[in-house]
């Protein structure tokens, strides 16, 4: 499902990409590289693995190679920059850091003296990457990895506790690997007991840690990735619905046509004669606001809240 592992289209070999979003929210993903957000003004709440948080203006948000990251801050208003590389810019054998928590506020940034440090990086990557003018690629790469030091050394990390980390990220990959194989085989039977067996947990217990990493329940989070296949092919093929449905892992068209309108807001006859069917909006936060949509020309992951229409207007660095 595009939504949860991103797979980010830098135009280039140099994998550094950066922007500013105002009033978004973004759902539950993972990628390789390192994602530093950095809230310009009002607030967000943002989930990281197990770290669930409130982020306001002049906060730092770290979300290591492989951290399961989301945000649900569709009530709120926002202004975020984003700042996401590959970990080879810092290492070519980079470890995850294990920073304490994932948030480090304004007055922690202040503290550690690296506020000043912070705002230059910002300034600096949008700039070069803008300009692209000669050396670009190594001023970017010397400004993230004098920041990402800094960090390292004033920041606390959960050294001492290698046991507790190591548990912590054997389920994350185990959770990585169940998503994947739900992507893949998103047609079969999958229920929440083989889902639990998968990862070793009880069912409940399975319910829980899914619900508080990913921010959406098992059955919900199946039947996205179902009725993005769904959509995808009655855009693209001329299979009836009925078969399509079954292709999909629904057992009976009734549950299909439910599912889908819950999801999209259409029936998937009427999704099928839309003259533009890109402009469907494929979000569980569909369900929570109807002035949501998602940013455009960008990550599937990310989703515009339009609080007024003034507000709602999408800016990029």
């Amino acid at each position: 499902m595009r939504a949860f592992h991103e797979v980010r289209n830098y135009g280039s070999d140099f994998m550094v990409w950066n922007s500013n979003y105002t009033n978004i929210s973004f759902l539950a993903h993972w990628h390789k590289e390192i994602e530093l957000i950095y809230i310009r003004s009002g607030s967000a709440r943002i989930s990281i693995n197990n770290h669930i948080f409130t982020a306001y203006e002049g906060d730092l948000v770290i979300c290591d190679s492989g951290d399961i990251h989301y945000s649900d801050s569709y009530e709120m208003d926002n202004s975020l920059d984003f700042i996401i590389f590959d970990p080879g810019i810092i290492s070519s054998l980079y470890k995850n850091t294990h920073f304490i928590h994932p948030l480090i506020t304004n007055k922690q940034l202040k503290d550690y003296d690296l506020k000043e440090g912070l705002d230059k990086l910002i300034q600096t990557v949008g700039r070069e990457l803008l300009a692209k003018e000669p050396y670009y690629q190594d001023i970017v790469k010397a400004a993230i990895r004098e920041f990402w030091y800094l960090l390292k050394r004033k920041v606390p990390r959960n050294n001492s506790e290698l046991q507790s980390q190591n548990r912590r990220n054997n389920m994350l990959y185990d959770l990585q690997q169940l998503l994947s194989y739900m992507d893949e085989h998103y047609s079969d039977n999958i229920t929440l007991e083989f889902a639990a067996n998968k990862m070793n947990f009880s069912e409940s217990h399975f319910s829980k840690v899914f619900k508080k990493l990913t921010g959406i329940n098992f059955v919900i989070y199946l039947n996205l990735i179902r009725v993005e296949q769904a959509a995808n092919q009655l855009q693209n093929t001329s299979h009836k619905i009925t078969d399509i449905a079954l292709d999909c892992g629904f057992n009976n068209i009734r549950n299909f046509n439910r599912v889908f309108k819950e999801i999209t807001g259409y029936t998937p006859t009427e999704f099928s004669s839309l003259p533009e069917p890109d402009s469907y909006n494929l979000t569980y936060y569909r369900r929570k606001s109807t002035e949501q949509q998602f940013v455009e020309n960008d990550s599937i992951t990310v989703i515009k809240n339009k609080v007024k229409e003034e507000d709602s207007i999408q800016r990029k660095i």
